[in-house]
This record gives C-alpha cells, sequence and structure tokens, in this order.
C-alpha cells in the first residue's frame, strides 16, 4: 500500500509540476501558430552552472532574442535529476528527453529554440549531447566567493530555512544528491559559507566536464557584453546584435563583493572548501 500511495504521489506531483510549465509559458504574447504547435526544434540551448552564477539572466537574454524562448526552469526536469543522476546515460537521456519534450507540448513551444536554465542539469552534462544530439550547452561561471555571498543572502541552504522551490524541492541543510557520500553528515554540520561553496564547487566541476561548451565567465560578461555577445551568436549561428542588445542589460555591481559582505572567517571556509577549483579558474592566486 505504502509503495503505491508513493507512486500516486509521484505522479501528482509530476502533473503539479507540468501544469506550472505551462502556466509559465502557454500564456506568452507573439509566438506564431508554428512556434506553439510546429515540429519541435531539438537545437536546445542549456545554460547550466551553479545556482547565482548569472544562469538565470543569461537564459532569458538568449530566451529573448528572435528565434529562441527561454523556458526556464523546468519543474520536472528538476524534480528528476536526482533519480537521473544515478541512471545509465542512454536511459537518463530517453528520460529527460521525454520529460522536456511533454513540458515543451504543455507550454506550447514548438517550432523554435527552447532554452533550458535548470542549474542542476551541470550533473548530467554527458547525458545531455545522447538527449539531443544537436543541443548546444552554455556553462556560466562566475566568482565562486561571489555566488556564496549570493546563496548565504538567499538562505537555501540554512539548517533552519523551511519551505520548498517551485519544483517541490526542500530547502535546508541537508546533503543533496551531489555531496560526496562520504561526506554527507560532514555537510549538514559545517557553516553556510563551507556549505555554498560547497554548492559552488559541484556545480562548477560537473559542467566543467560537458564536452564542447561555451563558457562565459560572469565577470568578463560586465566588462565586454558584445564581445561575449558576438561568441555567443557565433556559437549558436544567430545574429549577433539581438545578443548585444539583450547581453548588455547584465548587473555590473555585484561583481567582487566578497570583499565587504564575507567576514575573515568565512572566506577561510570558501577557500578551505573550494580554494583549489578558485586557483584554477584564477579567481585566487
Amino acid at each position: 500500500m505504502a509503495a503505491k500511495i508513493a507512486v500516486v504521489s509521484d505522479v501528482l506531483e509530476g502533473a503539479v509540476n507540468h501544469l506550472r510549465v505551462a502556466k509559465r509559458l502557454a500564456p506568452r504574447r507573439g509566438a506564431s501558430l508554428r512556434e506553439r504547435f510546429g515540429p519541435l526544434d531539438d537545437r536546445l540551448v542549456f545554460v547550466v552552472g551553479s545556482p547565482r552564477s548569472g544562469t538565470t539572466f543569461l537564459a532569458e537574454a538568449i530566451g529573448s532574442v528572435p528565434g529562441f524562448v527561454d523556458l526556464g526552469e523546468i519543474a520536472p526536469v528538476k524534480a528528476s535529476v536526482p533519480e537521473l543522476v544515478h541512471l545509465a546515460p542512454e536511459e537518463a537521456a530517453h528520460r529527460l528527453r521525454r520529460t522536456i519534450a511533454v513540458s515543451r507540448r504543455i507550454g506550447l513551444v514548438g517550432s523554435v529554440r527552447p532554452v533550458e536554465q535548470t542549474p542542476e542539469l551541470a550533473h548530467l552534462v554527458h547525458v545531455l549531447p545522447l538527449a539531443f544530439p544537436q543541443a548546444t550547452v552554455v556553462h556560466m561561471v562566475r566568482d565562486g566567493r561571489d555566488v556564496v555571498c549570493s546563496l548565504l543572502e538567499r538562505g537555501w541552504l540554512r539548517p533552519d530555512r523551511s519551505g520548498q522551490d517551485d519544483a517541490g524541492v526542500s530547502y535546508g541543510s541537508y546533503a543533496r544528491f551531489w555531496v560526496e557520500p562520504e561526506r554527507r553528515d560532514e555537510f549538514e554540520h559545517v557553516s553556510d559559507a563551507r556549505r555554498a561553496a560547497w554548492a559552488w564547487r559541484s556545480y562548477v566541476s560537473a559542467a566543467r566536464s560537458a564536452h564542447d561548451a561555451v563558457e562565459i565567465r560572469y565577470e568578463r560578461l560586465t566588462e565586454s557584453p558584445h564581445a561575449v555577445a558576438d561568441e555567443l551568436a557565433d556559437r549558436l549561428g544567430a545574429p549577433a546584435e539581438p545578443f548585444r542588445a539583450a547581453l548588455e542589460r547584465v548587473h555590473r555591481d555585484s561583481v567582487g563583493r566578497h570583499r565587504r559582505d564575507l567576514s575573515e572567517v568565512q572566506l577561510a571556509d570558501v577557500l578551505d572548501e573550494a580554494g583549489d577549483l578558485l586557483r584554477e579558474l584564477g579567481y585566487v592566486t
């Protein structure tokens, strides 16, 4: 009986998540009938990276360009990642493709290039080419120290944080699927700053294993949005000017915020947990 209840609960949760997708995407204005009901365009753009790295901005910017549409974080996809990471790549690819197809049809996204921005897909970058051979993966990288500031501000990983995100994933300090099995207990008892740095390191390390991904540094984007736009447009085979207009709206004032927001103790925790990757990426020496 308990197993049947769990199955029913999963089905209902999946239906609710798909309805969230429909509610967000179906009402969009200006889409033609072909864009809504035509054959699915499989040239997806997957924007991955650590949460609070600018993935939302980048995906929304690409999705605002004619010929593209931002799917946002597809709730059924985000909810399924913890299970998909444990499957064989071919099976995970099959399920991911099916989930995204259902969400696109429910959201009336047909013959237009979709932009998917679920950060957790960083942990499935080896699966994405199997599911969508024509897809492009874009990895947004931001200084992990600034990411920690933003994560601390949001409080998603705090032990006293209750509630859930839009995909029904609970907040709190518990060990997620991306925490090393032998360190799960440790994760739940370290400082909030170290836990946030742990998240950044895990997501970025996973995303960097993607083959032929487009890597965009948030800091360079703020300094040279037109140059980044030209490179991105070239990789996506699209005109550069709309990308320039979209990316020049990037926020610049959050770069380097760790200098004023992190205490010496917090910064030490961040460097202890993620210092090697910060050095490898050139953010610290």
